[in-house]
């Protein structure tokens, strides 16, 4: 497959050919950054960890030059640090059992350009070859601009595919927000509860990060966690970890609809939400 940047990889865990590697996949997960896939697609990779039908995709837009870095990270270039993130990830599609792991080696700035469309293309090319049948990305409500860059690009690459080349399922996952505030009858939602420890395992590979300054692994858990429990506020937890999405499939099935409309008319019906509760027990 032909990718726009020199250093852009394709890994297959098992040693496959690529394009029968990629063909396989069912699930795929399109993320910004070395370890956003492990946090926001877990649902999707435990739901075809060892499973001989069912096989994750992972996709890594950017170069992870950027990352925050202290204690024994604290003095790496951004070339070396690139360096540990693309091996880090490469260890978690071993760990995880994925079917394939392309990292694109995008900059940031290059994501978060408006004008940009190469991303858009690499992940079309990637997408046509895989065919999956559910698709995870970044939700529009997410406040790390990179995240919507890949969003964006995401959403042009399937809208660029015939229609029966795209996903069944197209969902936007918490990372930077959560989508607690989306009504339960909105939000998708992902049981994370299965296989625990794997969940921790892939989380500590990333360990630039953790090590680095950021304890993600701490935090998803938490979050995923809290989502179990705060869900139903009147019955017990039919869960122990939950994740939230935003299903972004109609997006796919209407081309003219708008991404920011979307997202603008999710927190328009959560105004409504509250607001109306309040005014109810004032008496308004």
């Amino acid at each position: 497959m032909r990718l726009h940047n020199a250093n852009a990889e394709i890994f297959v865990p098992d040693h496959l050919p690529v394009e029968e590697a990629m063909g396989r996949v069912t699930h795929l997960g399109i993320g910004a950054h070395q370890d956003d896939l492990e946090f926001m697609a877990y649902h999707g990779i435990v739901e075809c960890f060892q499973r001989p039908d069912l096989w994750f995709g992972g996709v890594t837009c950017t170069d992870g030059a950027g990352s925050a870095r202290t204690g024994p990270y604290a003095h790496f270039t951004d070339a070396q640090m690139q360096d540990v993130r693309r091996a880090e990830q490469r260890a978690a599609a071993v760990v995880g059992g994925y079917g394939f792991m392309a990292q694109l080696d995008y900059p940031s700035r290059a994501v978060k350009d408006p004008a940009g469309r190469a991303l858009a293309e690499d992940l079309a090319a990637v997408v046509a070859r895989c065919r999956p049948q559910v698709v995870y990305t970044h939700n529009p409500a997410d406040k790390h601009d990179t995240h919507i860059g890949v969003l964006v690009a995401t959403l042009e690459a399937l809208r660029s595919l015939p229609r029966e080349a795209r996903p069944r399922k197209f969902y936007g996952c918490e990372v930077w927000r959560d989508l607690d505030w989306m009504g339960d009858g909105e939000k998708v939602v992902l049981d994370c509860s299965a296989r625990p420890s794997f969940a921790a395992a892939l989380a500590g590979i990333f360990d630039s990060q953790i090590a680095g300054g950021k304890r993600y692994d701490l935090a998803v858990a938490g979050r995923r966690a809290a989502n179990a429990t705060f869900f139903q506020s009147h019955s017990t937890d039919a869960a122990t970890a939950l994740s939230f999405a935003m299903d972004l499939t109609p997006l796919l099935e209407d081309d003219t609809r708008d991404l920011a409309d979307f997202a603008g008319e999710a927190i328009a019906r959560f105004h409504t939400d509250v607001t109306g509760r309040l005014r109810a027990r004032l008496g308004r």
